[in-house]
């Protein structure tokens, strides 16, 4: 039983993920898809990472790396939030609440379908969808 669960885990494709680098040095991962979005989410976000995620609507799971010792100021937090808002459906809209919390209080239910997380301790942020300025890591149109 423990070879085929190993086997598993070996099968599942790393994930692919859009990466921004925010001013600072303050690192943001985004998923592509509802897969990548569960590994994000539950494997490679450590507890103190914050997660975003657009309320209400499909969209991309995104963490802002933590770094020890240092908490992201307001503006950081409110960029990692504009690029949850860009990898959602309401990327066309004009003000977008985000879920915000830490990594920590993000869970799957168990048998819920791929991308599909519960949160705890959630803070709601307003913002318009952009990506970051000098990003030349923009996913195309």
């Amino acid at each position: 039983m423990k070879a085929e669960t190993d086997d598993r885990a070996r099968a599942r494709p790393a994930p692919r993920l859009f990466s921004y680098e925010l001013p600072g040095g303050w690192q943001v991962l985004a998923g592509r898809t509802d897969a990548d979005n569960d590994q994000l989410s539950l494997k490679l976000a450590a507890p103190d990472d914050l997660w975003f995620h657009v309320r209400g609507m499909p969209g991309s799971h995104v963490i802002l790396r933590a770094r020890p010792g240092e908490r992201p100021d307001r503006e950081t937090v409110r960029q990692a939030a504009a690029i949850a808002a860009y990898h959602s459906k309401a990327r066309s809209g004009g003000s977008v609440a985000v879920s915000c919390t830490e990594a920590r209080y993000v869970s799957k239910p168990r048998g819920a379908k791929p991308g599909t997380v519960t949160i705890r301790q959630e803070r709601v942020i307003k913002v318009h969808p952009g990506l970051p300025e000098d990003s030349s890591l923009a996913p195309p149109e």
